[in-house]
């Protein structure tokens, strides 16, 4: 079988704390093996720019921060191989784990490095968001958010239209390839201290962000698998509810009918948010 082409693509946005260093182990395994090496300035304010010029990797430059997902749709429109990695500019990846990914990658449509250890409880919005993920998918996901994976640019490609900009971008990306049955692959990997400046996400900070995406995972991809359970539970109180009233007070309650009527709209609502999503999630390509 012949050798695949491999593109590596790394969002920044004013990490020259982290991306120096990162550069440096990246880019002699990278011309050994024929590996493109693309990095995306979101724009950077610091010397990012000019670190990836120095290193003598692909630059892309955004005017303006767009956002971490923005960045992954910029490199995944623009990278010539057949194969994607996207993987972190602080210095938590090591371009040594890169084969780890790639080795995996025919038997499977997409392999991330999971991270060892509890790293997806830091903040409860996180665990509220894995537990719903992993609800939704039917299995248990090792690392939802990894940013070290690897997958093929033209399958990726046809799910970006729908990826948010922001940091959901690798939650949504996960929850696509499930949900269209593809093959997912989680290989161990050791993630290293971030270098640079601090993670700008904040998770108390931007909780409403986080429920409101939690809303957005649900309507998008199994929004079915919450409205019909919860269809069902009104239904079987309102029918309990008013089946009570008729035989205590020889009539139906008033309230226990508008939970009907209210189970009756859930369910419909839920039909309706189902087509949607599934017209919403038509692949395409960009």
């Amino acid at each position: 079988m012949p050798q695949k082409s491999v593109s590596i693509i790394i969002p920044a946005y004013n990490e020259e704390g982290g991306l120096g260093d990162t550069l440096r182990e990246l880019m002699p395994l990278a011309g050994e093996k024929g590996w493109e090496v693309i990095v995306i300035d979101d724009g950077s304010t610091d010397r990012t720019a000019e670190i990836v010029e120095e290193s003598g990797g692909r630059l892309i430059s955004h005017p303006y921060n767009k956002g971490y997902g923005a960045s992954l749709k910029s490199g995944i429109r623009n990278a010539s191989g057949e194969i994607v990695v996207m993987m972190d500019s602080d210095g938590q990846h090591s371009g040594t784990d890169i084969d780890k990914l790639l080795e995996h990658i025919g038997e499977y449509d997409m392999v991330v490095g999971a991270r060892k250890g509890n790293v997806l409880v830091r903040a409860p919005g996180k665990k509220l968001l894995s537990m719903v993920a992993n609800f939704l998918s039917g299995m248990k996901i090792p690392d939802l958010n990894s940013g070290f994976r690897a997958f093929y640019r033209d399958t990726v490609r046809s799910f970006i239209h729908f990826c948010p900009n922001g940091f959901s971008f690798t939650t949504t990306i996960t929850l696509a390839y499930l949900r269209e049955s593809f093959n997912v692959k989680y290989v161990p990997i050791e993630a290293e201290t971030r270098v640079g400046r601090p993670s700008s996400v904040k998770f108390f900070r931007d909780g409403y962000k986080t429920f409101l995406l939690i809303i957005r995972v649900i309507v998008l991809f199994n929004p079915l698998k919450v409205f019909i359970p919860a269809a069902m539970f009104l239904l079987l109180v309102g029918g309990a509810f008013t089946l009570y009233g008729i035989v205590v007070y020889r009539r139906a309650p008033n309230t226990g009918v508008l939970v009907i009527l209210s189970s009756i709209l859930l369910f419909f609502m839920g039909i309706l948010a189902d087509q949607i999503s599934s017209i919403r999630r038509e692949r395409r390509f960009d």
